[in-house]
């Protein structure tokens, strides 16, 4: 597998976590936030919610600059980690040809605004070599995979749902040069799925974005663990860091802020948190 090319690292936020209503508000948002970069929610454009043209004119022409796109798979259940083991990704059989639909819209979407990478969530990609789904989620990502790399287009699989092992091990199956991994730390906690800076180590050279996001592990095995401010949570944010400068030193870091009701507090917070930790990281 082919290392994930790099741009020069920036430090910026998703547009969901700031739960946007028009493009103006994110706009203000993002400025709100004192960074100038943004992984987009392409669901937003698909849906048309928001025009692509005046979405990227508007931050174009307030210095903001979108340096990669988020897609979501439909049927997604994160009620409980048991609902999305059974429909996360693009597991759901009734989905498929839906899923497969917003996978194509979503690479024209951010091919025209000139992107290079999208990231998503793959599922629960089974742990084990011979569980009956693994080739059919194979075949799977890499159709989808293969979507976005006709456009241009990289791809980012979310960690978090299954270990480092089980996502290096799937990667090398998948046999795709364009697929590499958003590495979120929190979430490798909140599923319970290892510890994030080993896990780091693991995936280094795969990293192709981190999203900046914390939390406290479950007290009962089977729960969700907690999401919290950066900083607050079980990251081990300076060693992270460390080996994040040693194994991917360029890639971008985007604030993800899925809880809570002060979304650019924490996202300032958050920001503040980095480049203290960092000391380089640019907006």
């Amino acid at each position: 597998m082919a290392t994930m090319p790099k741009l020069p690292r920036r430090l910026g936020v998703c547009s969901w976590s700031l739960q946007p209503h028009s493009v103006e508000e994110l706009v203000r948002s993002v400025r709100a936030c004192g960074v100038e970069c943004i992984q987009l929610s392409l669901a937003s454009l698909r849906t048309r919610s928001f025009d692509r043209e005046r979405t990227s004119d508007a931050l174009s022409d307030a210095g903001i600059t979108i340096r990669s796109g988020m897609t979501a798979m439909r049927g997604e259940d994160y009620s409980s980690l048991e609902s999305i083991r059974r429909t996360g990704g693009i597991r759901l059989d009734a989905h498929w040809r839906e899923n497969l639909a917003i996978a194509r819209a979503d690479a024209d979407n951010a091919s025209a605004l000139g992107l290079e990478l999208v990231t998503f969530h793959a599922g629960f990609l089974p742990h084990d070599r011979t569980d009956p789904e693994r080739p059919k989620l194979l075949e799977r990502l890499q159709t989808i995979v293969d979507v976005f790399a006709d456009r241009g287009l990289n791809v980012g699989f979310e960690t978090g749902q299954e270990s480092a092992a089980t996502l290096l091990e799937f990667l090398s199956d998948l046999d795709r040069d364009t697929a590499g991994v958003n590495f979120d730390p929190a979430n490798m906690i909140l599923y319970g799925m290892g510890d994030p800076v080993v896990a780091l180590e693991e995936l280094g050279r795969l990293v192709a974005q981190v999203h900046v996001k914390d939390a406290r592990a479950a007290k009962q095995p089977g729960a969700w663990g907690q999401e919290v401010i950066v900083g607050q949570g079980e990251v081990d944010w300076p060693q992270f860091f460390a080996v994040l400068d040693d194994v991917a030193p360029s890639v971008d870091l985007m604030i993800e802020r899925e809880a809570g009701t002060q979304r650019i507090a924490d996202v300032k917070q958050a920001r503040d948190f980095v480049r203290s930790v960092t000391g380089a990281a640019r907006t």
